[in-house]
């Protein structure tokens, strides 16, 4: 573990602890790594569009609760924040989807553009429910293709965040696809 990953991970471990005063320049880190994770998953945003990085970092630190949650190191607490940021961009999709059917409101000729590396809204949807199975049948699986899609993390990222190779990362991801493309052709 190098130093910037211990500072981190002490840092998430202090966040419970009574203190004289918040470490605030200390959250820089953490909050750079969120913020690059949002930015890389809304980067083909519309500057229309209400949900922006910062607001999905805010959001996803809310989902967190980090002061009230104790976190084991950085690495579950990015595969938590990659969650998180999975359930926000799916909520808004549902979101958007409803307004799509109208939901009583008044139909607007200009729709903001859909994240361009995350599936489209309807999509997304059936993403998250053959998802959520595979974290029922392996969570190892499910969790990479999270951190992948839903944090932006590399192959090489996650490796040293779960502290395995990047051999079986990328079998997990393999295998992982595989099962993910299967059940969606099934879907439709």
């Amino acid at each position: 573990m190098n130093a910037n990953t211990e500072a981190i991970t002490d840092l998430l471990h202090s966040l419970g602890r009574p203190q004289s005063g918040p470490p605030v320049g200390q959250f820089g880190q953490i909050y750079r790594q969120l913020h690059g994770m949002a930015r890389r998953q809304l980067a083909g945003e519309s500057s229309q569009c209400t949900l922006n990085p910062t607001a999905l970092v805010n959001e996803a630190w809310l989902r967190l609760g980090p002061e009230q949650q104790r976190y084991r190191h950085r690495g579950h607490f990015f595969a938590a924040a990659s969650q998180a940021m999975r359930r926000i961009l799916v909520d808004h999709a549902r979101a958007r989807l409803a307004s799509k059917r109208g939901a009583g409101a008044i139909a607007v000729p200009l729709q903001p553009e859909w994240p361009s590396d995350l599936p489209p809204p309807e999509e997304l949807a059936d993403l998250d429910a053959v998802l959520t199975r595979l974290e029922a049948l392996d969570t190892d699986l499910a969790r990479v293709v999270c951190m992948r899609c839903f944090g932006g993390f590399t192959v090489n990222e996650i490796a040293e965040i779960d502290d395995v190779t990047e051999r079986t990362v990328f079998r997990h991801w393999a295998t992982a696809r595989s099962w993910l493309d299967l059940q969606l052709r099934r879907a439709v």
